[in-house]
């Protein structure tokens, strides 16, 4: 068969370790053979983002803004062991935080069901859809270490020079301290996002924040929700007989966990980090995840939403046989390619993603599955591969379909 034709390329975005591996995989065995593929090439990996003083990153989201569509693989965050192991100039920022900030968005995470997968919550029937906000708070936080018998300060210079000073803590001995941020006009496309996005799924949407404790930060991002969901979407969520509420995010978790699924639960920035490892885990699996920025002007990022499998990958390096789970990085290809074909009105571009997520579930369905689903799929005939072969048993029943 001829190969499909693109007309505008994806941003392509590598990464890091075994799913750097997964990624080159995973487009030879099941992208290229079929698409002829256009994408313009951003190297993310650490010892990339270290050479060029971590301006890739930000190239490769402004790439994103140009051409409306990124894919990007899973990416090392450094910490304290990663600089000598790498030898870094500087620990560098989560480069998924510095692309959210710049693209300004919103990050939807849904869990892929598959039979033989049960949840570990037995209420939990429908998907529940994590609503991510993708700018400012931890991820753009500003830290010190203090001296004791040193004074912190809140200080906000005005546009009129005059200072509006707080104490955050008198410090008697040594100590830590943090500064967080975010803007009214990010919170607000924060919540048309949601909105959007709920009336587009028809499902309800839940909000939780912690504003008795939080009174001005936590409290706003509640205020800006309610003001824009009673001034342009109540009449909406109505029509669409589909519902909004506000609640303490401890009071979600406890909801969340007696509840059947099938609606969207927002979050701020890292509530959205933790709670959507906890739905996916709690669904079966953090490989078995859907994970796409989009933001308010229309541009998609999609992505895995696990780590790099950093174990594997010194299996791996020692030529050891892995067993890795492809399936979130497979959906990050074919959500890109599926809205790149929608945008260019390439029909043939996304009906062969759908294909694609279509024998990627068949194959664990047939009882074919990595070694993280096999520990926990109820399937009677169930066998263990490795991680190639896995790709491989996808690509026989995608060939097929096609």
């Amino acid at each position: 068969m001829d190969k499909i034709k693109m007309i505008t390329p994806l941003v392509e975005m590598d990464g890091d370790e075994m799913t750097r591996i997964i990624w080159q995989q995973l487009k030879d065995i099941l992208i290229l053979p079929y698409v002829d593929l256009k994408t313009e090439y951003y190297d993310l990996g650490l010892v990339h983002r270290n050479e060029t003083d971590d301006q890739v990153t930000v190239d490769a989201a402004n790439a994103t803004k140009k051409y409306g569509v990124g894919v990007k693989c899973a990416t090392i965050t450094p910490n304290a062991a990663r600089m000598d192991e790498y030898n870094l100039k500087s620990m560098w920022k989560s480069p998924n935080g510095t692309i959210r900030a710049i693209l300004d968005g919103t990050v939807f995470r849904s869990p892929i069901l598959v039979k033989g997968i049960v949840p570990y919550i037995p209420t939990w029937k429908k998907p529940i859809c994590i609503a991510r906000h993708a700018y400012g708070d931890v991820y753009k936080n500003t830290e010190m270490r203090v001296e004791g018998g040193s004074k912190a300060e809140l200080c906000v210079t005005k546009p009129d020079g005059t200072e509006e000073r707080s104490l955050i803590f008198d410090f008697k001995s040594d100590g830590v301290i943090q500064g967080m941020h975010n803007i009214d006009k990010s919170i607000s496309s924060f919540a048309r996002s949601c909105f959007n996005y709920a009336l587009d799924q028809h499902i309800d949407v839940w909000f939780a924040t912690k504003d008795t404790i939080s009174k001005t930060y936590d409290h706003r991002f509640k205020d800006i929700f309610a003001e824009i969901f009673e001034n342009e979407y109540k009449d909406k969520f109505e029509e669409a007989g589909i519902t909004y509420f506000y609640t303490l995010i401890d009071d979600a978790v406890a909801r969340v966990i007696r509840s059947e699924g099938g609606y969207m639960w927002a979050c701020k920035n890292y509530d959205g980090d933790v709670m959507s490892d906890m739905i996916a885990t709690a669904f079966g699996s953090l490989a078995m995840m859907t994970s796409v920025l989009v933001s308010p002007d229309g541009i998609y990022e999609f992505e895995a939403a696990h780590g790099t499998v950093q174990r594997h990958y010194y299996k791996h390096l020692k030529g050891e046989e892995t067993s890795t789970n492809s399936v979130a990085t497979i959906f990050a290809w074919t959500g890109a390619l599926k809205k790149r074909g929608e945008l260019d009105k390439l029909p043939e571009l996304a009906e062969f993603a759908e294909k694609l997520e279509k024998a990627t579930i068949k194959t664990i369905e047939d009882g074919i599955m990595t070694g993280d689903l096999y520990l926990i799929s109820t399937l009677q005939n169930k066998t263990k591969v490795n991680t190639e072969d896995f790709l491989k048993a996808i690509n026989e029943r995608l060939t097929a379909m096609l």
